[in-house]
């Protein structure tokens, strides 16, 4: 389906799993990394075309990552969907402050992911949830 794979990056064994289980169902090519240092390494490797970045992570969190990211002009144009468990009021504004594309909350829905990717990817635009999208 692609040619760049995606990136998942979680600290939970089995939410990693989950997601890249249902990505390469759907056809996808999916890396994976458990923290941003093991997640900057896969980059630098195979640039993803997007990425499915956990807000808390050890060590650098994911909304700082993401910061490094969108300020490279090498990554920038990378998509980043950042993932939380613990939704909070002005969850998604900190998100796309920090340059996410889309914000997630966990658990994943497993109906929706595959269909929110591809709309983030340029498939159908429609499938985008209206509070997933970047403002």
């Amino acid at each position: 389906m692609a040619d760049a794979p995606l990136l998942v990056v979680d600290d939970n064994a089995i939410n990693l799993e989950l997601a890249q289980a249902i990505l390469e169902l759907a056809g996808y090519r999916v890396r994976t990394a458990t923290d941003a240092a093991e997640a900057l390494l896969v980059i630098a490797a195979e640039r993803p075309r997007l990425i499915l970045m956990d807000v808390q992570l050890p060590g650098m969190d994911g909304l700082t990552l993401t910061r490094q990211l969108k300020a490279d002009p090498k990554t920038r144009d990378i998509v980043v969907l950042a993932l939380t468990a613990y939704a909070m009021k002005g969850d998604a504004e900190k998100a796309l402050a920090a340059g996410c594309d889309g914000y997630v909350s966990k658990p994943v829905d497993v109906h929706t992911l595959t269909k929110l990717v591809a709309g983030f990817l340029g498939g159908d635009a429609g499938t985008q949830p209206a509070a997933a999208k970047r403002a």
